[in-house]
């Protein structure tokens, strides 16, 4: 998924991307320190919207692998560029 370390992403987003990974994992385990930091930072309409948005993807991708939907082609040849940061 990326480096959730590096400049390219304000502290926040590496703390989202850490939440995405710890909810992907099995079992989901999130460290109590990692949701009071993102607790701090967002209020909590954004962090079950959040909390939705990642459980929803990890539906998703477990629903498809389980009946062996693969690839389509869609982002063939395409990239997701990250935008200018600003920080």
């Amino acid at each position: 998924m990326g480096d959730p370390a590096s400049e390219a992403f304000s502290p926040l987003e590496r703390a989202v991307l850490r939440y995405a990974e710890a909810l992907s994992r099995s079992p989901a385990d999130v460290p109590d320190d990692l949701f009071a930091e993102l607790r701090a930072q967002l209020d909590e309409r954004q962090l079950v919207e959040l909390t939705a948005t990642i459980a929803t993807e990890n539906l998703l991708s477990r629903f498809n692998r389980g009946l062996g939907v693969g690839a389509q082609g869609f982002s063939e040849g395409g990239a997701c560029l990250l935008p200018e940061h600003r920080g």
